[in-house]
């Protein structure tokens, strides 16, 4: 199978821009996982919902929002530019984001639900032995959480592999700096006569979503069974 120097360029940037979103989201991903299940306080639920809203919303709101915050006349992008010169609108940076906004939800649900399986029992008598909270979250907590770590960050980069909507709203279709493989597959499809690349760009996005899946799978077994051992 051969690819053109376009497809080439959208599978490499798609990659870039899913890895970038899942690196830049993990810290925070595992930090409200963990307030959501360690902390109680009022809002919580509304924390929870504000989290999740991506799932259910529209990916053109998503895209759409992101445009009217972060743009170079929004709220908080015209700052970042005037004062930085720094802008996420059309740009790889932009897309990056729009990746990291869509797939948060799945990232931050995977962790949740491996932290609520770890018996706090374990950090009470770490705590009671003299280990401060810092030293039990890194020793104890994180390990423990692992496997979900793991999960929500394959999930994460899938669902990046995969953002269209949010993308083309919030930063266009730019050959070589937002057009990632969705975007290149919806050009290819208006495009006369480009059905067999639209096919190809299929078949590799389709061989990118399974591996990460299955790398998933794997890596949560692995962590698994080393906590197990």
């Amino acid at each position: 199978m051969i690819l053109s120097d376009a497809e080439w360029q959208a599978i490499e940037l798609s990659l870039k821009v899913s890895t970038l979103a899942v690196i830049f989201s993990l810290p925070l991903g595992i930090l409200m996982a963990w307030i959501l299940v360690r902390c109680d306080f009022p809002g919580k639920a509304l924390l929870d919902s504000v989290i999740h809203l991506p799932l259910v919303l529209p990916p053109v709101v998503v895209g759409y929002l992101l445009l009217v915050a972060m743009g170079r006349r929004g709220f908080i992008g015209e700052g970042l530019y005037h004062w930085f010169g720094f802008s996420f609108a059309f740009s790889w940076r932009g897309a990056a984001l729009a990746s990291a906004v869509v797939a948060f939800p799945l990232m931050v649900r995977a962790i949740r639900l491996a932290l609520e399986a770890v018996d706090t029992r374990l950090e009470q008598a770490a705590r009671t032995l003299g280990a401060g909270r810092w030293r039990v979250f890194f020793t104890i907590t994180l390990p423990l959480t692992l496997p979900g770590i793991i999960v929500g960050t394959v999930l994460g980069f899938a669902r990046s592999l995969g953002e269209f909507g949010a993308t083309i709203t919030f930063v266009s279709n730019i050959p070589g700096e937002t057009r990632t493989i969705p975007l290149a597959m919806y050009t290819l499809i208006e495009t006369p006569g480009a059905e067999g690349a639209a096919a190809r760009l299929c078949v590799i996005a389709i061989v990118l979503a399974l591996a990460s899946l299955l790398v998933s799978e794997w890596l949560a077994r692995w962590g698994r069974k080393r906590l197990g051992a």
